[in-house]
């Protein structure tokens, strides 16, 4: 992880480093609003840059992962990892299927490993839910998730009380 931070730390100013490092898929917004905080980002401005950066993927994913996953299919090893990841997603998704865009929105917003923008894409992508609600849907959840780590990485929500 470091490697990554220096590189974009050496190359970028940091505005433009929190961008690209939320459009990241485990880091997205979650990582990089901290991340931001810590590089001299004012709080508004690092969420901000943040979300931005972290909604980009979003039409993205959502209108190549078929294509590139059918690609990935002609080649046994990825074949299996394909496979595997879509099973994973839909085991998420029956749960998200159940509440329709309020359970995309939950899942979202909820800031945890795991779930976010490019996991909630995929996920509404597999479900067959239109572009145009899955995206409200996400970046509402998206929002959401971003004023929970603001508030966490401002101190105004304190997790732990060291």
């Amino acid at each position: 992880m470091n490697i990554i931070i220096n590189f974009f730390e050496e190359n970028f100013t940091n505005q433009m480093a929190i961008f690209l490092l939320s459009m990241f898929p485990l880091i997205e917004l979650k990582g990089a609003i901290p991340l931001g905080i810590s590089l001299g980002l004012g709080y508004f401005e690092s969420t901000i840059i943040s979300y931005i950066g972290s909604m980009l993927p979003v039409p993205l994913i959502f209108f190549t992962i078929r294509k590139i996953f059918k690609f990935l299919h002609r080649y046994d090893f990825y074949d299996k990892l394909v496979n595997k990841l879509v099973d994973r997603t839909l085991k998420k998704g029956d749960r998200i299927k159940k509440k329709g865009l309020l359970g995309l929105f939950i899942f979202v917003a909820i800031p945890l490993p795991g779930t976010g923008i490019w996991s909630g894409t995929l996920i509404a992508n597999l479900l067959d839910i239109r572009f145009k609600h899955a995206f409200i849907s996400i970046a509402l959840g998206n929002m959401f998730a971003g004023v929970i780590i603001f508030l966490i990485s401002s101190g105004i929500i304190k997790i732990f009380d060291f």
